[in-house]
Order: C-alpha cells, then sequence, then structure tokens
C-alpha cells in the first residue's frame, strides 16, 4: 500500500501515515500578494465541488445498492435540504476513519466509521459536518487551498478572479483543503449545531456523547505518531463528549449509556 494522505476533518488534522484515502502530494508555496485574492463563499463552493469531484474519482465510492449507502440513505435521505442547505451524501470505502463535509453541500462518510458508529453516533457526527457547511467555516481554508495548489504570486492574483485549475492542481487543492483544521471555535459551534440538529429532529442526543467517547478511546489506544498527531490539533473528544453530557442534562434528556467501548465487530444499525 502506498504511503498517502489520510483526512480528519471531524476527527483532527491530516497525517502521512499508511492509509487508504487517496489524495495527491500537496505543493506550493503562496506569496503575501496571492493572500489579498479577493474571495468570496462562491468561490469556496465552486472550488469544493471541483475537489470533491476529483476525491470522488480517486476513491472508491459505495454503489447504489451498497449496504453503505443503504444505511446512509436510510438515516440522512431526508436530510439533503437540511436547514436551507442543498446536501450530497456518499461512502468512501476505504480504511480511514473519519467524515467530512464542503462549501458545496458534499458530505462523505468513510466505511470505517460506520463499522464504529451506531445509527445516533453517525447522526451526530455528520449533523457536525452540516454545522460546518452552515457556518460556512470551509471558506478560509479552501481559499488557503487553492492559491497553493495554483502556486499563485502577486501578479497572477491581481486580476481578482479565481483561474480555472487543472486536474493536477484540483488534487493538490483538495489535499490542502483537507490539511486544514478548523479552529476550536469553531469545532465547538458545529458541536452546539449537532446537538440542536439531533434534539430538534427527537434523536437522541446522547448519540453525541457516545461518539466523541469513542473517538477519545481511539486517541488514547494509539501509541504511534498518526493518531496521537491527528488528535494533538483537535478539541479534546473527551472534554466534548462532556459538554454534550451536561447540556443534555440540563435539558432532561441525558440517558446513562453505561460503559462506551468500541465495536469489535462492523455495526450494522
Amino acid at each position: 500500500m502506498k504511503k498517502i494522505i489520510v483526512c480528519l476533518t471531524f476527527l483532527g488534522a491530516m497525517n502521512s501515515i499508511n492509509a487508504q484515502f487517496n489524495l495527491g502530494k500537496a505543493a506550493g508555496v503562496v506569496s503575501k500578494g496571492a493572500k489579498a485574492l479577493t474571495f468570496t463563499n462562491e468561490d469556496a463552493i465552486k472550488l469544493s465541488k471541483e475537489s470533491v469531484d476529483w476525491m470522488d474519482k480517486n476513491n472508491a465510492v459505495a454503489g447504489p445498492k451498497d449496504p453503505y449507502t443503504v444505511r446512509l440513505n436510510k438515516l440522512f435521505g431526508k436530510h439533503k435540504t437540511q436547514d436551507g442547505l442543498n446536501l450530497n451524501y456518499k461512502v468512501y470505502k476505504v480504511k480511514d476513519i473519519n467524515a467530512f463535509a464542503c462549501a458545496d453541500g458534499s458530505v462523505r462518510v468513510f466505511s470505517s466509521l460506520m463499522d464504529i458508529m451506531t445509527d445516533n453516533e453517525l447522526l451526530a457526527v455528520i449533523g457536525h459536518e452540516i454545522g460546518h457547511v452552515k457556518n460556512q467555516d470551509t471558506k478560509d481554508a479552501m481559499k488557503s487551498a487553492y492559491l497553493k495548489a495554483a502556486a499563485l504570486d502577486a501578479a497572477s492574483s491581481a486580476s481578482g478572479t479565481v483561474a480555472t485549475l487543472n486536474d493536477s492542481q484540483i488534487g493538490k487543492m483538495a489535499n490542502e483543503f483537507l490539511d486544514a483544521s478548523h479552529s476550536k471555535k469553531q469545532e465547538s459551534e458545529a458541536d452546539t449545531y449537532s446537538y440542536d440538529f439531533m434534539k430538534a429532529n427527537k434523536y437522541d442526543v446522547v448519540g453525541a456523547y457516545t461518539a466523541f467517547k469513542k473517538l477519545a478511546l481511539l486517541s488514547q489506544g494509539s501509541t504511534q505518531t498518526g493518531f496521537e498527531k491527528m488528535f494533538n490539533s483537535h478539541p479534546d473528544s473527551e472534554k466534548r463528549a462532556q459538554a454534550i453530557k451536561k447540556r443534555a442534562e440540563k435539558d432532561g434528556l441525558w440517558k446513562d449509556p453505561g460503559t462506551v467501548a468500541l465495536p469489535t465487530t462492523k455495526l450494522t444499525k
């Protein structure tokens, strides 16, 4: 297996480890002049779609009759127009544990995440990703990724317009975008959105708590550099779990799930 890049938008930052998710190797230096490029949310949406289209072509996507797709459609089919957003969902059949969302409304869930998460936990995870889209958290990350992929200088960015990228540059842009991490404030706001999403739709909000508990277990159980580095740059999963518990108790929605453990077999529901 080639050494490529794994993205962990929900779990944390990206790192080069032995993984399956396929992204091109990012490169390029951005000048100070290029950073002044006018960049709108519409630009972020356009470039996000190009990035996701590239990733869909370069990764194993579960087909319409695949059990992973059937499960995801069952869970999220009614949320394709959630909160005024036009969302589309697909499953990447890869070994990496993650989910991510982009400004164009694309939500991608990795099959290995679905293997360890119950339905309520998946609802919480993807609710979190929808929160990032709704809050337009991806705009700055996509701008930076675009500039690095295009290797723009001050002169080429002077027109203030976003140039068309070739296939190689789009691959680099996808890599750079997923390498970016959200701020702790953005993550906290996405957690709040996820909880509110669960509560408004009458899902069990404790699923958000147990999802973070499982992520905490993944972090604690990893002694190699991969997961340690990923989680070091991300808000502490245990603290996020406790924040969910505190709010659920306040709302009268808390139900003790007992000891949370990582499953030893794939979860189907």
